[in-house]
């Protein structure tokens, strides 16, 4: 396949390190980008609370454990494609290596992390729908998930990881989403419709290699290429060609991500309140399949199609994140109120969701009696592409006015996470699914043709770091 390889794409990422100002400590932060995060909270595996099960024999060295269960039952109430619950678990066991302290080596540091999933999905059980309702929702194995390198420079101002690596927790995303349960609400659903194997998020990281460069306290820079197929060319489900996480592909043309971030009133003790803005995009380097022409020139509705997709080459997308604190309580730095929105375009011809939006609120720890529960509502929305409306339209004039004509999918949710203690919680959520698959087709139901109704969701996470 034509293009650049990773090995060669790489490099590009690594001509700033030599010209970084000096350092500045990244310790004033209120939070720490650059330690490794959770997959499913965000927060730290190093610093994260805990029930304090799990032995740390050799933490004094610089070896530290951390294993977290996430267990939820799932259930759609009315529309999808059927109406039933599901249970689904994952247990991500973590080790975080400080090779300062082990062998001397000054600010390098080692992170991987696998996980153990089972029981059923939702989405893909009852609904198709694109803004999968669980962020734990994949297919039952055990499977390697990150394992990388991170080197830091003058008080961590620059940190590279090379690796096998995940982009969600880093790239366009926003602090104010960590109680939604939705994926959508962490790596969005264009970059998972659109990306090869969904991009590199839960449950498949990818190999590559990420460069942060904190300019000053207020202005960082990320930049990153990542192998642009994680699981490897096919038809059938990536996370069945990539099962156990240890495909450890780099020669399928890249993807490239990069982001700029400016933060205010982001240090620990300052009074006013802090946000932040993010500007970003990705660039893939591979063929894609049109999503109305097939391959001899007319529309693959008609029956002279040819019945294979025309291609078309490369596709890219950008996004803006915009998060803000509205209020914060009294001798505090993050409990209090805040608002977020994102969105994003990916207007190519082989991009089934064009673009995407979506926003919420966040509530944390209010009360000074319950002063780490959570509370969020948001809302999201991925339209689909013209190319695929089009081609519904071709569909249209050969079976008839009855075929569903796909448009929007939205999201209405909300979420209330309850402390039980330190390291564990509950989490009670309810979503609205509105068209889903953008209004597909329903594949089961009793008039087949017609569009899949819309869905309510029910469901109970538990959450148990140990």
């Amino acid at each position: 396949m034509p293009g650049p390889t990773v090995r060669a794409a790489c490099l590009a990422v690594l001509f700033c390190v030599g010209c970084v100002p000096p350092a500045l400590a990244e310790a004033d932060k209120k939070t720490d980008d650059d330690k490794p995060a959770d997959p499913d909270t965000g927060e730290s595996t190093v610093e994260e609370s805990t029930l304090g099960l799990l032995p740390q024999p050799l933490q004094a060295y610089g070896v530290k454990f951390a294993a977290t269960y996430i267990g939820e039952t799932l259930g759609n109430v009315s529309g999808g494609i059927k109406r039933s619950a599901i249970y689904e678990g994952r247990l991500n066991l973590a080790l975080d290596v400080d090779l300062q302290k082990l062998a001397g080596l000054d600010q390098l540091a080692f992170h991987a992390n696998l996980f153990q999933i089972h029981g059923d999905g939702l989405s893909r059980s009852n609904l198709q729908n694109f803004l999968v309702v669980s962020g734990i929702e994949a297919l039952p194995s055990t499977r390697l998930y990150e394992a990388y390198f991170e080197k830091k420079w003058g008080a961590a101002r620059v940190s590279l990881k090379a690796g096998q690596l995940a982009a969600d927790t880093e790239f366009f995303n926003t602090r104010y989403t960590d109680v939604l349960t939705n994926a959508s609400m962490g790596w969005p659903a264009i970059t998972s419709v659109d990306l090869p194997s969904g991009g590199p998020s839960p449950p498949l990281a990818a190999v590559g290699t990420r460069l942060l460069v904190n300019v000053n306290e207020s202005l960082s820079v990320l930049g990153a290429v990542f192998d642009g197929n994680q699981a490897g060319p096919g038809a059938d489900d990536p996370q069945q060609r990539n099962r156990y996480g240890v495909n450890f592909r780099v020669n399928d043309p890249p993807l490239v991500l990069g982001q700029v971030q400016y933060s205010w009133n982001n240090s620990k003790g300052d009074p006013n309140l802090a946000g932040s803005f993010k500007l970003g995009g990705w660039r893939h380097f591979g063929i894609f399949n049109d999503l109305r022409l097939a391959s001899n020139g007319v529309s693959l509705a008609a029956p002279a199609s040819s019945g294979a997709p025309a291609t078309v080459g490369g596709e890219f997308g950008i996004w803006a994140v915009f998060e803000q604190q509205v209020y914060r309580v009294p001798n505090s730095d993050d409990r209090g109120i805040g608002v977020f929105t994102r969105v994003s375009s990916s207007p190519t011809d082989g991009s089934l969701i064009d673009f995407y939006a979506d926003a919420g609120v966040e509530f944390l720890g209010l009360q000074d009696a319950r002063p780490h529960d959570k509370f969020g509502v948001a809302a999201g929305y991925a339209h689909v592409s013209h190319r695929a409306q089009a081609l519904d339209r071709d569909y249209r004039m050969l079976m008839g006015a009855a075929w569903p004509q796909r448009s929007f999918e939205g999201l209405l949710t909300a979420v209330y996470q309850y402390e039980i203690r330190g390291g564990w919680t509950l989490q009670p959520n309810l979503q609205y699914i509105l068209h889903p698959g953008g209004g597909a087709t329903d594949p089961l139901g009793a008039n087949p043709g017609h569009a899949l109704r819309n869905a309510t969701v029910l469901g109970l996470r538990t959450t148990v770091k140990f």
